[in-house]
């Protein structure tokens, strides 16, 4: 039998500016780890400035979750300083690994699943990829089902009782099911018609929910007897600033880091496109940080108000909104709602795991079955659990994603800026036998690290008794003081362990000084 002889490997060109790609109008052969949306972005398309960025974090912050997010902290016993104390610091104590994450992007042109290949190994990169994938698919359930919640509630208010009044099925009324398929489906449609139509969408969605969300705290103001009242009432008994406020306040923090922690981990989707280092750490630093802040701001403004108006938090805008007289006010904030639900549903959500599972088998699924096989995994999150209690989409949701997915990250970060030193053979990431082989395409100093970290993060779990599907005193009692901290556990025991032991037990193709062949030919 006579074999074809290899495709050969497209020169490797290291720009002015630091950046390295494929030759100008080359592309690496199809094999088992390549197919077109994997390839590394060449230069002629790599075209993301400052202002890209910024718009995307104002598109992705401004969001029914991150109102959730934000106003879930009031229902659980926080006053609204207290509330954006943990918001401010969060976001900007996730902006840093954010950045560092975005560099190998930016640099490559790689997309996370490739990324991960460098730490994990070429197969070994599934993990994170498909655990990744994983959250991001509870994300889009949770976004479509409070977008099937607005469908409910407009239809029932142009219906009436016979909609709202439905018969119960499974804990809701079957109108709801109903209201949450035809939001699925609808998205599913705009996913198959293409993408340039949710661009356009965005364009939109993101400034319609800042005057969404301006009008609510206006009508909310005018409901309580003006902001003073609103903010002068808290959910409960309010916490002082002792020990109980810390008991609350270090959970409440991993919780708004948790919400960012798959993004800390494929950010490289976006900064593959960017123009320059300095455009995706400028855009990114100027949009997360300031948009989350100020439209938090306006969520825990409205909850702390509706604690004034109806005498209990409500945190979720759905309920809020449903409260409204006025026919056209409703038909105005539902329609907010449905819009940039949609969109940011579909570009903080939807991307990532459509290339995580095209990593998964990249000559059989493409990044197109990738979206629509997230969409159906989607529904088996079973998202309305997650929203039924403030506590168990903060604690128990956001925690236990932000320990695991903290540790991935302190991964990521060890290999990449401390172990290579931001040297990354491109070609190899793409290469079955290559230095990011490993043994049989698994690294087992990131296996081991990630056991132990998520082990530590989230191996003392627990919920408040009868709320979670934790028991309260911890699935391993004696990590339960941990738990509270597990983004940072996390992160610093990947970071740690997988550094030591790439010191101490490097690889042997590692060793071997490959990853030279990363720096290829200067050009201008």
């Amino acid at each position: 039998m006579i074999h074809a002889p290899p495709s050969p490997v497209p020169d490797v060109v290291t720009h002015s500016d630091g950046r390295v790609s494929l030759a100008e109008g080359t592309s690496l052969p199809e094999g088992a780890f390549v197919n077109s949306d994997l390839q590394p972005v060449p230069m002629s398309r790599r075209t993301w400035g400052t202002g890209s960025f910024s718009a995307l974090w104002v598109s992705m912050s401004v969001s029914i979750p991150a109102w959730t997010l934000a106003s879930g902290l009031i229902a659980a016993g926080l006053d609204w300083r207290q509330a954006m104390l943990a918001v401010v610091l969060g976001n900007l104590a996730v902006l840093l690994p954010m950045v560092l994450t975005g560099h190998a992007g930016a640099r490559y042109g790689i997309p996370f699943p490739v990324f991960a290949r460098a730490s994990f190994g070429l197969r070994g990169a599934n993990l994170p990829a498909l655990l990744r994938g994983a959250v991001a698919c509870g994300w889009y359930g949770i976004q479509t089902w409070v977008g099937g919640q607005g469908v409910y509630v407009l239809l029932g208010r142009l219906f009436g009782d016979g909609w709202t009044g439905a018969a119960v099925a499974g804990g809701y009324p079957w109108t709801l099911w109903l209201s949450f398929g035809l939001f699925w489906a609808a998205q599913l449609g705009i996913i198959l018609w293409g993408m340039e139509g949710v661009r356009r969408i965005q364009v939109w969605a993101a400034p319609l929910m800042v005057l969404g969300g301006v009008a609510l705290l206006a009508w909310m103001a005018v409901e309580a007897g003006g902001l003073g009242a609103m903010l002068s009432l808290d959910s409960g008994e309010p916490l002082d600033w002792g020990p109980s406020f810390w008991t609350l306040f270090f959970p409440s923090l991993m919780g708004v880091i948790g919400y960012w922690a798959t993004l800390t981990l494929n950010i490289s989707d976006f900064t593959r496109f960017s123009s320059s280092q300095r455009a995706q750490v400028m855009g990114q630093s100027l949009g997360l940080p300031t948009t989350m802040t100020l439209f938090s701001l306006l969520a825990v403004m409205v909850t702390a108000g509706t604690a004034a108006v109806y005498g209990e938090p409500l945190w979720n805008p759905i309920d809020v909104v449903a409260r409204m007289d006025s026919g056209i006010g409703l038909l105005f904030a539902v329609f907010v709602v449905l819009l940039a639900t949609v969109s940011t549903n579909i570009a903080a959500n939807l991307v990532g795991p459509a290339y995580d599972l095209a990593n998964l088998r990249p000559r059989l699924i493409s990044f197109r079955t990738g979206a629509v096989t997230t969409c159906l995994l989607s529904v088996l999150i079973f998202p309305w659990k997650l929203l039924e209690n403030e506590d168990v989409y903060i604690f128990t949701w956001l925690g236990t994603v932000g320990g695991v997915l903290g540790t991935v990250a302190g991964i990521l970060l060890a290999d990449y800026w401390l172990l290579r030193r931001t040297r990354i053979n491109l070609p190899a990431l793409y290469e079955r036998g290559s230095e990011y082989w490993y043994t049989h395409g698994w690294n087992w100093r990131a296996l081991v690290a990630f056991g132990v970290g998520s082990l530590l993060a989230v191996g003392g779990s627990h919920s408040p008794e009868g709320s979670g599907p934790f028991p309260a005193e911890g699935l391993v009692p004696f990590l339960a003081p941990l738990a509270d901290y597990g983004w940072v556990v996390g992160l610093l025991t990947g970071l740690l362990l997988h550094w030591g032991l790439g010191v101490l037990l490097p690889d042997r193709r590692a060793s071997g000084g490959t990853a030279a062949r990363a720096e290829g030919s200067a050009a201008g």
